[in-house]
């Protein structure tokens, strides 16, 4: 015979509990498998095809970052020529 306390009160037990005889299992609730989603952005997307094309051109970023750095990266025509992109942009939106 097993004591538990006073009146059917005791302590932490495991899952099973003292309640069940051995080898007697609870039936376990069927659950839908868990899955994963993955949503990425319109950039997201572009910026994955962009990286899987392997399309950099190495030689030219080493030669904008040198000029980045000496300073002699923004002329007036390179502003000029970004400005007239952007107002192309924002006229077509």
């Amino acid at each position: 015979m097993q004591v538990f306390g006073p009146g059917s009160i005791h302590g932490p037990q495991g899952i099973g509990g003292p309640h069940l005889p051995r080898g007697v299992q609870q039936p376990r609730p069927a659950s839908p498998p868990i899955q994963d989603e993955l949503h990425l952005s319109e950039a997201a997307q572009r910026l994955a095809d962009i990286q899987d094309s392997q399309q950099i051109r190495w030689d030219r970023v080493r030669q904008i970052r040198a000029e980045i750095a000496a300073g002699t990266y923004e002329t007036p025509e390179k502003l000029e020529i970004a400005l007239r992109r952007l107002l192309e942009r924002l006229q077509n939106s």
